[in-house]
């Protein structure tokens, strides 16, 4: 099942773009929920009331913040994207592409945190400059810190797509390589689900303190407003000392309830036990008869009263209790176990996180110990702990170990089929050559048979001949024995050849520890190529540059098998031109014995060097295999423990340097 995809956007600017819009939507959520969440009182937003109290409304103050916010976001969200702009000429520059990556891993991080914190703290800063008081800072610093977490996890939704493009667009170039900073799964898993629950969790918690604080608010003014009411009567003028009195004979429900007297001409408090902010005394002025006397100490506070209107001897007076809706008593405990409970889940997600990365460390300790061994395909499968998603991962595993060692078995057989293909073809041109290479022997010795056939009858001829003379007999005697001498010869160098075409024609897997001199490999080599060479009308120019008698350990036909593949491979990177010369050039350097092979043709493209040994790669069209280099390079590693460099320049040449340990 494909996972479903909110967003692919690829784009930097339409990126910042919608991460802004999202932020705006986000804003205009709370805008219509901040009052009902911070229990603001009833109309005490967006009149005058509130431009006296304050200097600035409930919108135009949170326009103002907001779209100060916007900007910022949107001038910070395009910086970081632009950070992350995929340039084509630099796509070629390590160093640009191990900074790229490094960022596609941070930044997704980065930007939560930023994200959850900073506008929290612009606002913060912002509302002390528009003369908010400390607690309510503290209150809208809150919820704007919960939607910032939602906002948070939607851009990290958002942009996970994008930090993904780049990093599997330079995968390949960076050879998979991961930087950055490195979070353990159980972390990324709480820094990407905590925001979400302390915003559930802020937000239910200050809904059901606003609920509660408006259910027993509402309960504490209808009973104290219903205590004054039956104290007092609007016709009745009351002496001041008297209502001073009468209030507090009332029974207070909180420690920090009190009584208040004020005039409710001008406001001027008469009588409380503590201060009166302008916020308490204006609202009651201005709302008394839409609230029937219910009144509020600030935005979002605890302080409520329930006041009425009676006549004094000091004229008209507002009188009343100020009470707290809850007590310290009660909001300590309640914050006390809110962190707590935050404490309980944050172990509880990074519990469950540690579990998860536990079950997925199994499996990649499991991969470890296969990518370990030395037989990768026929290591143990991964054992099964767990009947989840991890489970299937773990068996889909075993499943793919299973059918590479299919594939690898499969691969080895048709490897071997093709070096034998490649051995054959070689042999093929070994014999074509095998018939010149004996033509000149063997007709020498014919020549030479017919010389000594002529001797003996020449002989033969002489014995009864008076003429002849004991010189005669010993000049006979001569001529014979350099005819024989040269058959000597004839038949040693047809031996050479055989022995050199039987030693190339065993099994590349026979291989014998033996050694051998230097002299001996240049013999066979000038032997097996001879004829190539004379029918292209090239010559090799050997320079020995070191002692023949030097004794190098390991298989010779392998080893002269590497150094005629690479001047077959000269040779026709002459093109079919006549009269180019090749230079094997041998001496030792440090304990090691170079063999150059040096051609002057056209060189190789930087496409074919880059892909030399690595692969099967040959520039002979339809005509090669690619086998040829790639089994050299591997029987050098693997038979002589040495290794083939190789130098080539276009419109210059290749030197290709075996290069083995004495």
């Amino acid at each position: 099942m494909k996972p479903i995809r909110i967003f692919n956007i690829d784009n930097e600017k339409k990126l910042a773009f919608v991460n802004t819009l999202i932020f705006a939507m986000i804003a205009t959520v709370l805008y219509f929920t901040l009052p009902f969440v911070l229990n603001y009182p009833p109309n005490s937003t967006d009149n005058s009331f509130q431009i006296e109290i304050v200097g600035i409304t409930y919108t135009t103050q949170f326009f103002i913040i907001i779209s100060i916010l916007l900007i910022l976001l949107y001038i910070a969200l395009r910086f970081i994207y632009s950070k992350l702009s995929l340039s084509e000429e630099k796509l070629n520059n390590p160093e640009y592409i191990r900074n790229l990556r490094k960022k596609s891993f941070n930044y997704p991080y980065m930007m939560l945190l930023l994200e959850l914190f900073v506008p929290s703290i612009i606002i913060a800063i912002l509302l002390f400059a528009f003369n908010t008081e400390a607690e309510l800072v503290i209150r809208i610093t809150t919820v704007v810190f919960s939607f910032s977490a939602v906002f948070a996890i939607f851009s990290y939704m958002l942009s996970k797509k994008f930090f993904s493009n780049r990093l599997t667009a330079t995968a390949a170039l960076a050879k998979n390589e991961v930087t950055g900073v490195r979070l353990p799964l159980y972390n990324k898993l709480l820094i990407q689900i905590l925001p979400l629950f302390l915003y559930s969790f802020v937000l239910i918690l200050l809904i059901s303190m606003s609920l509660m604080t408006r259910e027993k608010g509402d309960l504490l003014y209808h009973f104290y407003r219903q205590e004054l009411l039956s104290r007092f009567n609007e016709e009745t003028v009351y002496d001041i000392e008297e209502v001073k009195n009468i209030l507090n004979s009332i029974e207070f429900k909180s420690e920090g309830d009190h009584a208040l007297i004020m005039s409710a001409d001008d406001g001027e408090v008469i009588y409380s036990p503590e201060p009166l902010n302008a916020f308490f005394t204006k609202y009651v002025l201005n709302f008394y008869d839409e609230t029937d006397g219910y009144t509020y100490e600030y935005y979002g506070q605890n302080r409520e009263g329930a006041v009425i209107k009676i006549n004094t001897n000091m004229g008209q007076c507002y009188i009343g209790i100020r009470f707290f809706v809850f007590g310290n008593n009660f909001i300590a405990p309640f914050l006390l176990i809110a962190l707590l409970l935050i404490l309980i889940n944050c172990l509880f997600i990074l519990y469950i996180g540690k579990d998860l990365s536990n079950d997925i460390n199994s499996v990649i300790d499991g991969m470890k110990h296969i990518s370990n061994s030395d037989d990768v395909i026929y290591a143990n499968n991964l054992p099964v702990t767990s009947n989840d998603e991890i489970g299937d991962l773990t068996v889909s595993f075993n499943k793919i170990q299973k059918l590479n060692k299919t594939y690898v078995d499969q691969l080895h057989s048709n490897q071997e089929t093709l070096m034998e293909s490649e051995r054959l073809a070689s042999l093929g041109q070994l014999i074509g050559g095998i018939a010149h290479n004996l033509k000149t022997p063997i007709m020498s010795i014919s020549g030479a048979l017919e010389g000594l056939s002529n001797l003996i009858k020449e002989y033969q001829d002489s014995i009864d001949d008076p003429e002849v003379n004991s010189q005669d007999h010993h000049d006979i005697a001569n001529d014979m024995s350099e005819w024989i001498s040269k058959i000597k010869d004839y038949t040693e160098y047809m031996s050479d050849i055989i022995t050199a075409v039987k030693g190339q024609a065993v099994t590349l897997s026979e291989t014998s520890a033996v050694h051998f001199t230097i002299d001996e490999l240049v013999k066979r080599v000038n032997i097996l190529m001879k004829h190539e060479l004379k029918n292209s009308l090239t010559y090799l120019n050997i320079s020995m540059k070191m002692d023949e008698h030097t004794i190098i350990n390991g298989d010779i036909n392998s080893l002269v098998q590497v150094i005629n593949n690479m001047i077959s491979n000269a040779i026709q990177a002459y093109g079919g031109q006549k009269n180019k010369n090749i230079e094997l050039i041998l001496e030792t350097k440090d304990n090691h014995v170079l063999i150059h092979v040096k051609d002057y043709a056209g060189g190789m493209p930087q496409t074919v060097q880059n892909k030399l040994f690595k692969e099967m790669i040959t520039t002979k069209g339809k005509n090669g295999t690619g086998l040829g280099l790639y089994m050299s390079y591997s029987t050098i590693k693997a038979h002589f423990n040495g290794d083939i460099v190789f130098e080539s320049e276009l419109e210059k040449g290749t030197t290709f340097t075996i290069i083995l340990p004495l």
